[in-house]
């Protein structure tokens, strides 16, 4: 049984894998903002435990797309996940590295051990740069699920055919095109023809 303290710590750590606070993790299952948030977690004067409801954190589960099998993981500190392949974002580009529906293949792959990920064809990406700021920062490491279909409001990977790799916010889809918000406001969102888009995979998780 998952101790007061161990719910809680599962619920931020399963903010942060989606790169979140407890307040965007709120916001992102459907739910009142402040659900998660400390003042939350104790009566007045911190004299009366309180407890996420079972609705609520199904629903962040939902939303997170993570198995409460995988939540209790985190919550209690357990080893389940896997050792995923691991490259720099800036030589994502590069020719070698992905195959033509986005699975990592060739040479160059570091191995590393992710907590939570059973994903098999899951991979992980090392930020650089600062395109992706304040949400994402030079260092912090990503995991990308190619087997996971997007959808609107996901944080994903995309690659042009020109070789291009960027993550961005999948804003909107249509048959002809995808619209990608930028997490920096220093950097424009992209529209990009469906042609040009070489794959898409989803971010499942984010080691800040």
């Amino acid at each position: 049984m998952l101790t007061h303290i161990q719910v809680w710590r599962g619920v931020d750590r399963l903010a942060a894998r989606a790169g979140l606070t407890p307040s965007g993790l709120a916001r992102m299952a459907g739910l009142d903002p402040t659900t998660f948030n400390p003042s939350k977690r104790t009566g007045e004067n911190g004299t009366r435990l309180r407890w996420p409801s079972t609705e609520s954190l199904s629903k962040a589960l939902a939303a997170a797309r993570v198995s409460f099998e995988d939540f209790a993981a985190m919550a209690t500190g357990g080893t389940t996940g896997r050792t995923v392949p691991l490259i720099g974002l800036a030589r994502a580009g590069e020719r070698g590295f992905f195959d033509d529906s986005g699975f990592p293949v060739g040479q160059g792959w570091r191995e590393v051990h992710f907590p939570g990920i059973e994903d098999p064809s899951a991979y992980a990406l090392e930020i650089s740069g600062d395109s992706m700021q304040p949400v994402y920062r030079e260092g912090d490491v990503v995991v990308v699920s190619p087997d996971d279909n997007p959808r609107r409001g996901d944080r994903v990977v995309v690659k042009t055919r020109q070789g291009e790799v960027m993550a961005k916010r999948l804003e909107r889809i249509t048959s002809q095109s995808i619209t990608l918000a930028s997490f920096n406001p220093d950097y424009k969102d992209r529209i990009l023809d469906l042609r040009d888009v070489a794959w898409m995979s989803r971010i499942v998780w984010a080691s800040q």
